[in-house]
């Protein structure tokens, strides 16, 4: 069992309003120490202490922010004035409000690796490094995996996600309106399915939840995924990989579960071709998530920070 304990806080508070968005952020660890900028999941989650876990906390600042309509971020929920790139220049503004110079080192897994590699291509004179699991490129491999292949493994389940829609329409826009209607049995259901369908991949025995069993809270955040999923997470064909050049020089860690149902594995092992200062760790773990990946994330990201802050 992995015993840790959060990190004390010492700066929280919102990023100046832009566009209607109040922007939360937080931050942990040591003031003085070396900035790293974490990048959460989802769309749609937020920000955790957990993922100050590897870190020094005397030696390292912990900068944390949820995404717009995210976590602690007001308005909950918005989806107006919310895209990547909205939250690529929130990211650029938060190291800008807390006067951060230096270069950072990038934290992410899933879209927060999405992100973190945007960020880095973006900006690539403000990055040190980059820690990243779970590797989504938000391509079109990716959006045929999720919404097409993936029922391959899980045609039960997909047959109810299709149940009714429209032949040609694509799951994420037909769910993306279902979540949008007035209707609130129509909001659950489209939680209950789309927005829980991630959470089964990987399964043996997979269990969707039942619509009763659906809070406000998972609405809000399956109707900011559900945002991005339909505008193809906002982003150029092959955006990320189109624009490594950027970043070839960054040393990168990638951790990724053999079997990841979720993202699966060639995402991170073109990323690692593509980067020749990157090192590729493999977990033999089924799933997007499981403590095998989590102790082994850990693990790697102390090896590689001893080896590259020393």
């Amino acid at each position: 069992m992995f015993n840790w304990f959060a990190p004390k806080v010492f700066n929280q508070g919102f990023l100046p309003e832009e566009n209607g968005h109040q922007v939360f952020f937080m931050e942990a660890g040591s003031k003085n120490g070396m900035p790293v900028l974490v990048f959460h999941g989802g769309p749609g989650g937020a920000s955790n202490l957990y993922h100050a876990a590897p870190f020094a906390r005397r030696k390292y600042r912990l900068i944390f922010f949820d995404q717009r309509g995210a976590g602690r971020s007001l308005p909950s929920g918005k989806t107006e004035h919310n895209t990547t790139a909205d939250l690529l220049n929130d990211a650029a503004r938060l190291l800008d409000f807390l006067k951060i110079g230096e270069k950072v080192i990038l934290l992410g897994s899933s879209w927060g690796s999405t992100l973190a590699l945007l960020f880095a291509e973006k900006y690539p004179d403000r990055v040190r490094a980059l820690l990243l699991s779970k590797i989504f490129l938000a391509d079109g491999e990716a959006g045929d995996w999720i919404d097409g292949i993936s029922g391959w493994f899980y045609p039960d389940i997909m047959e109810k996600l299709r149940d009714g829609m429209p032949e040609k329409e694509s799951l994420p826009a037909y769910y993306e309106r279902m979540i949008n209607s007035k209707n609130e049995k129509a909001q659950k259901k489209a939680t209950a399915l789309y927005g829980r369908y991630e959470r089964v991949l990987g399964s043996l025995s997979p269990v969707l939840k039942e619509e009763t069993e659906i809070t406000e809270e998972e609405i809000t955040a399956a109707r900011i995924y559900l945002h991005y999923a339909a505008a193809g997470f906002m982003l150029e064909p092959e955006q990320i990989m189109k624009n490594l050049s950027r970043i070839r020089h960054l040393p990168a860690l990638i951790v990724h579960n053999r079997l990841d149902m979720v993202c699966p594995l060639k995402g991170a092992f073109v990323l690692h071709r593509g980067l020749p200062a990157s090192k590729l760790v493999i977990v033999p773990e089924k799933g997007h998530v499981g403590p095998l990946i989590a102790k082994t994330f850990r693990r790697e990201i102390r090896a590689f920070l001893k080896k590259h802050t020393a």
